[in-house]
């Protein structure tokens, strides 16, 4: 299976907002669409879920259109989508009809998932004793045996997300697209949802996630575009990415004030708290030239950690450079 994105562009008026973006995903993995505010990140991801016209450009999977058709896919929406006043329970279930799952196998999936992501008691409450009047649903008979569920505006923000969560992946998609997944979670929470992630890495299926959040987007993605005001500015397999920038970030811990003795080495200070310093280096040269002086000076050395940018570092220096036309 393979997921390709072909020169996609949309306007509005004379403004460009996605300017021929195309990439693809010839195997299993999480491909991360990133960009600053603005930069057209989620009408990309519109565009490719055939929710917004395009301009120009196309979508396919497995070499035909990508449509609902051709592909199982699910979609967590940066803005969430469930109805506030009715059942979590009947939603869900609709939901999970208009995907063609239903019966026993769109119950077991909704169990499935709510111990995952720990939201059982606001789906399978116990039944309360006496006469209780049914809440009339909008999605078909209610919650069934196990008593009234909640409803969504009686979730807080994050078990909403989850909630939403479940739904994008109650027909266990092929492909799946995250737009800011973990926004406003709390980490524990945001640890459910990352393990979720893992799990449906190790299935085979196709993510592709856009969030603020790089270390997240670091610990899952293999390949990348970074947008800015709706170009590509960066793209390619991360690994290769940060590699091709070399050892260039210097973690050093010692027991004293050496800011002096760094500058006299013509290295570059990016932070700096009780003697613990974030550095920028050319390479290991200059790294060990530093150490060596260290040493010379019988300065106890805490941590020495040279290593790669890491995303966030490359998200800002090119995402933050100015545009070519300024």
């Amino acid at each position: 299976m393979s997921l390709t994105v072909s020169n996609l562009t949309k306007s509005y008026g004379n403004t460009i907002v996605v300017d021929h973006l195309s990439f693809s995903m010839n195997e299993p993995g999480v491909y991360a669409l990133l960009g600053t505010n603005g930069a057209g990140k989620t009408t990309s991801i519109r565009m490719i879920l055939g929710m917004l016209a395009r301009d120009g450009g196309e979508v396919t999977w497995n070499n035909a259109p990508l449509t609902r058709d051709t592909c199982n896919i699910g979609y967590l929406a940066e803005e969430r989508g469930l109805y506030p006043k009715y059942p979590l329970m009947d939603q869900l279930l609709y939901f999970a009809r208009l995907r063609g799952v239903t019966g026993q196998a769109a119950k077991d999936r909704i169990r499935y998932l709510a111990q995952r992501l720990e939201v059982e008691e606001y789906l399978y409450p116990a039944r309360k004793t006496g006469g209780n009047t049914k809440r009339g649903s909008l999605f078909g008979k209610g919650s069934g045996k196990s008593g009234k569920t909640m409803r969504t505006d009686q979730l807080s923000k994050g078990n909403q997300q989850k909630i939403q969560l479940m739904a994008a992946l109650l027909s266990d998609p092929e492909l799946i697209v995250l737009d800011e997944p973990l926004s406003g979670l709390d980490p524990v929470n945001a640890d459910l949802f990352r393990g979720i992630i893992r799990e449906e890495i190790q299935k085979g299926k196709y993510l592709i996630m856009s969030s603020h959040q790089m270390e997240t987007v670091e610990e899952f993605c293999t390949d990348i575009t970074i947008l800015k005001r709706s170009k590509t500015i960066l793209q390619g397999n991360l690994n290769e990415i940060k590699k091709s920038r070399g050892r260039v970030k210097l973690h050093l811990k010692v027991e004293t004030d050496i800011a002096e003795l760094i500058r006299e080495q013509g290295i570059g200070i990016v932070s700096e708290k009780e003697n613990e310093y974030n550095l920028n280096v050319t390479g290991q040269e200059q790294a060990n030239s530093l150490l060596g002086e260290l040493m010379c000076r019988k300065i106890p050395v805490i941590t020495f950690d040279l290593r790669e940018p890491s995303l966030h570092e490359i998200f800002v220096e090119k995402a933050g450079e100015p545009d070519d036309e300024r």
